[in-house]
């Protein structure tokens, strides 16, 4: 091929290739094959070999080229690279925006107003400007301190969706930011494990990095991507316009950006995106609100290193740090033994934290957790949030090293565990899955907790071993037709049984709090943590200090209960619960009968049962206790009462009762 025709044929190629690029890296969309491009970049690079005076640094085979740097250059903008000031309310939103409509009167005295509001999504990554000239990308500068950085062009141009060449005449400065989706950096730190090699900490510092490589082979195989955020020059009349141009001139941005007409659709814009940001195929912390006129925004000028016209409100934190108070362990439904790190309570993504999940006793020895180390926290989409890391050089010098097996000694004496081999969990020792889940759901069904008519030992077992049941939840799902098919129930007393169960989806909170079985909470503790709480919710989010207040509950107890609550599967039992319809209902026991009146029952009754006669006082307002104090009501005495118990009553005054005063006390109730 002559040089005439090879010169055709170049141009042809480029033209081509750079479409396939425009679709494949800004638009997600395929023209040909990988195979079929590979092909022609390779018959492109063939030409330019035979013909090198026919290289252009806009052709598609420079954008990985050059030795390894000795360093990078320094280079000044020629327009400062500003960053943002941060709002975290919309509270802060609304301060924004006053100030700048005072402003805007008392400098275009009315002319003037500000109309829209132009909003896009804060990508998380490394900011940079990119020069053009006539044409031809010419250089790519990092922000550094806003007034002076980096040329980091020859890495910048092995990033596929950077043109190498645009459609505009003159000087074209366009800012963005550069970044790694999150299925890239997945599949970049999935390579690094295969390698042996240690995984990339986060896609912004991985972005980050790469570009700062002073060897531009190795930015090449980081799957970069420039997201526009900015076109400096041309200056438009409005950042929405700046933003049509930038995709006209094949530059990919997020797609998120839209114009508003007042700061409400803005609000209403950010709490969009809180939820929708997850879906991003890049990593977000917030949202960028701006004036959408440019005059307005540059007449408002800069106040220290950030621009009066532009917030970024920030989302939420998904990290944060704080302080391990203690750790419990929490037997779960399998019996497993899962230990819970007890925090300082901290807000992250939205929510206050006061629990994080340490898995088992190896992920405690890994990430050398002790009581009292300050430590990193997240959520990824988790109940229950992860400590990520802990930051030894805070460590006190009191800080405990946490000792698994006597935890559980301590904790659970009463219990025995085994680890299993090949597993990382401790489990109760002879206990199955099964014969766990039995006992839970009897206790559950048992007249001391929601007293469910129908669902006793035997029944419970046939369902369980009929596989119609494998949690708690599982029985507000049954049908009548499921029922029936077990030999142990006809179609009548099938019916019976699910109107039992649906009958106890409105049950008092305390008897709830029974029905859950936390070790350690018996029907006094439940009814005094029901009236302290007076929510599932509430009594969720309680603190160790909340509840070694409460006179039922001594350390053990709390740990418990915290332990409870700090269970990934018991939030996710409470969570389908809610979802079939169970509530839990509280009733202001303080307007009861027997209010404030405090009662023991010793000895043996006739008429019912202990339990059944303490829950008829718990009915009425009444505490019931187990030991006798000063603050007694009166001591109800049975058949054989315990002599202990008679002769300290004796002592401090405590009158007695017996069966039949009892019966007419609640009888006039």
């Amino acid at each position: 091929m002559d040089k005439k025709a090879a010169e055709e044929r170049i141009a042809d190629l480029r033209k081509l290739i750079n479409d396939y690029r425009y679709h494949y890296h800004v638009l997600d969309e395929s023209i040909m094959s990988e195979a079929a491009a590979d092909s022609l970049k390779h018959e492109l690079s063939e030409l330019e070999k035979q013909y090198p005076e026919l290289i252009t640094p806009d052709s598609p085979t420079q954008r990985v080229a050059g030795k390894p740097l000795d360093k990078f250059t320094k280079v000044t903008h020629e327009q400062r690279m500003i960053s943002l000031a941060d709002v975290f309310s919309e509270a802060e939103v609304h301060d924004w925006l006053q100030l700048n409509e005072k402003l805007v009167t008392e400098k275009y005295h009315g002319v003037k107003q500000i109309k829209e509001f132009f909003t896009d999504i804060k990508m998380d990554g490394l900011a940079c400007a990119l020069h053009y000239q006539d044409g031809i990308f010419t250089q790519a500068v990092t922000r550094g301190d806003g007034l002076v950085g980096e040329d980091v062009t020859m890495n910048v141009r092995t990033i596929e969706n950077v043109p190498l060449h645009i459609n505009e005449p003159g000087h074209v400065e366009v800012r963005g930011e550069i970044v790694i989706f999150k299925q890239d950096f997945d599949e970049l730190n999935s390579a690094q494990r295969k390698q042996g090699e240690k995984p990339f900490a986060n896609p912004r510092n991985l972005a980050a990095g790469s570009i700062r490589q002073l060897d531009p082979r190795v930015a090449a195989k980081r799957r970069l991507k420039f997201m526009a955020y900015d076109l400096v020059t041309p200056n438009l009349p409005t950042h929405a316009a700046a933003y049509t141009k930038l995709r006209e001139l094949g530059f990919r941005t997020s797609n998120e950006d839209k114009v508003f007409q007042n700061i409400s659709e803005v609000w209403q814009e950010i709490q969009r995106l809180e939820d929708y940001r997850q879906t991003l195929p890049f990593n977000t912390d917030g949202m960028v609100i701006k004036i959408n006129d440019r005059e307005i925004y540059q007449d408002l000028g800069i106040v220290g290193k950030t621009p009066r016209g532009a917030v970024a409100f920030k989302f939420p934190a998904e990290e944060s740090t704080t302080r391990v108070k203690d750790i419990v362990i929490s037997i779960g439904r399998t019996g497993a033994a899962t230990p819970v790190a007890i925090l300082d309570p901290v807000v992250v993504a939205g929510s206050t934290v006061r629990h994080a999940s340490l898995h088992n006793a190896d992920e405690i020895q890994r990430l050398d957790v002790r009581i009292g180390d300050t430590v990193i926290i997240y959520k990824a989409g988790d109940i229950i949030p992860q400590i990520k890391e802990v930051l030894v050089t805070l460590r006190p010098q009191d800080a405990k090293v946490y000792d698994y097996q006597t935890a559980l000694k301590e904790q659970y004496p009463e219990l025995e565990f085994e680890r299993p081999e090949g597993e990382a969990v401790y489990r109760v020792k002879g206990e199955s899955s099964d014969l766990i889940l039995k006992r839970s759901l009897e206790y559950y069904a048992s007249k001391s907790a929601l007293n469910i008519d129908g669902l006793g030992e035997k029944n419970v077992a046939a369902l369980v071993d009929a596989n119609l049941v494998h949690s708690i939840a599982d029985l507000y799902r049954l049908k009548p037709e499921h029922v029936a098919k077990l030999g142990r129930f006809a179609r009548l007393s099938a019916r019976n049984l699910i109107r039992s169960i649906e009958d106890s989806k409105h049950p008092p909170l305390n008897k709830f709090i029974t029905a859950l079985g936390i070790r350690h909470v018996g029907g006094q503790t439940a009814t005094t943590l029901a009236d302290n709480f007076e929510s599932i919710e509430n009594l969720a989010q309680a603190t160790e200090e909340e509840l070694l207040k409460l006179p039922d509950v001594g350390q053990i107890v709390a740990e418990s209960i915290l332990a409870w609550f700090a269970d990934e599967d018991n939030l996710k039992l409470l969570a389908e619960l809610k979802e079939l319809g169970v509530e839990p209902t509280y009733e202001d026991r303080s307007k009861l009968p027997l209010a404030g009146q405090s009662y023991i029952i010793t000895g043996t009754l006739e008429g019912m049962d202990r339990e059944a006669a303490e829950d008829q006082l718990r009915e009425l307002g009444a505490t019931v206790t187990s030991s006798v104090t000063k603050a007694t009501t009166a001591l109800i005495t049975g058949a054989k009462p315990g002599k202990s118990k008679t002769d300290k009553a004796e002592k401090l005054g405590i009158p007695s009762m017996s069966e039949a005063e009892f019966l007419q006390l609640i009888d006039k109730k």
